[in-house]
């Protein structure tokens, strides 16, 4: 496993992070499971666990607890705070009232006294930046929180994420964590230039496009990823999107082939290959599926491998620009660009 430094923090992370969005109800993973995989990734040299207080409405981080009992220690420990967590309007969101409360819920359900990254899962057009901010410095300075993040932020406005932490004196983000992979390279060109010139650690999610680069999808060839019946609409190959995936998927599986390369491996070592990248988050819902993706730990992409992917998908291209999350509202709100 390699390690790199996590942003200026000067914590070192292993270059490819485990998710735990699978643990719980999503991925229909017990705790036995989950356990499983955490000492086997643990074991194996990952140090860095990623998980969110959404994710089967708390459920994974319950089980990350118990997982890490007795190993709390070696793990960098990252989870997050946005998302809905029930009906009540004002459970959700990254309202200081809201990130003091939750925050204690999710260190009750870890079982742990602090977290090491603390990141807001998206970006609340609701809320001022310096009311975020300012509720993440008070819980730093209180020793429940080492660093604080941002999660699929628009390049402008990890931009003015920074700037307010300066205006304010306040604590600042160090780190981003947004959706990369071959087939989704959108952040080259906007949020990939801003995290390094702020010198923020980025752990990217997705890299395996929601497993379409997992090797399971592939033309003629019945489709395994459980993610295929959670987000149907994302892998119907009559959608000309889908259908430009599955193209590029084929083309890059015979790269793969052409480099000894599985194509996890290819998919992996193409993210962690950007200078701007620290580490890779895996989320695998099973042991088998973790090794497989082990397997990349160590992969390093010749320049031909990363020429002959530029011309699969271009630098900066996203083939499903519509999947993005960091879409700006009134691009998806008509009210809010209508008078």
């Amino acid at each position: 496993m390699k390690f790199r430094t996590l942003g200026r923090t000067g914590v070192q992370v292993s270059t490819l992070a485990l998710g735990a969005m699978n643990f719980g109800a999503i991925g229909r993973t017990t705790q036995d499971d989950a356990t499983a995989i955490v000492d086997a990734a643990l074991d194996a040299g990952i140090n860095v666990i990623d998980t969110a207080d959404m994710y089967s409405q708390g459920e994974s981080e319950v089980m990350v607890g118990k997982a890490i009992a007795g190993r709390r220690d070696d793990v960098v420990l990252a989870t997050k705070v946005f998302n809905p967590m029930g009906d009540e309007r004002n459970h959700r969101g990254s309202s200081r009232r809201w990130i003091v409360a939750e925050l204690e819920n999710s260190l009750r359900r870890l079982d742990v006294d602090h977290v090491d990254l603390y990141q807001i899962h998206r970006w609340d057009p609701n809320t001022s930046d310096e009311e975020t901010l300012s509720a993440l410095t008070d819980l730093q300075r209180a020793g429940k929180i080492r660093y604080f993040g941002s999660s699929t932020y628009p390049a402008y406005r990890i931009v003015e994420g920074q700037w307010a932490a300066r205006e304010h004196h306040l604590g600042r983000f160090v780190t981003e964590q947004p959706p990369y992979s071959i087939l989704q390279r959108g952040i080259e060109s906007h949020v990939l230039p801003v995290t390094e010139q702020y010198g923020l650690g980025v752990l990217v999610w997705s890299p395996l496009a929601s497993g379409w680069l997992s090797g399971a999808i592939r033309e003629g060839r019945k489709m395994t990823t459980s993610r295929s019946t959670l987000m149907p609409q994302r892998f119907d190959t009559a959608i000309a999107t889908n259908r430009a995936k599955m193209d590029a998927v084929e083309k890059l599986a015979a790269v793969a082939d052409g480099a000894g390369l599985t194509l996890i491996q290819l998919a992996l070592g193409f993210v962690t290959a950007h200078p701007g990248v620290t580490s890779a988050i895996i989320g695998p819902r099973t042991v088998d599926h973790l090794h497989s993706q082990l397997a990349a730990a160590d992969t390093v992409l010749s320049a031909d491998v990363l020429d002959a992917i530029d011309e699969i998908v271009a630098p900066g291209v996203d083939l499903a620009p519509g999947e993005k999350f960091d879409t700006p509202p009134s691009l998806l709100d008509p009210s809010l660009r209508r008078r």
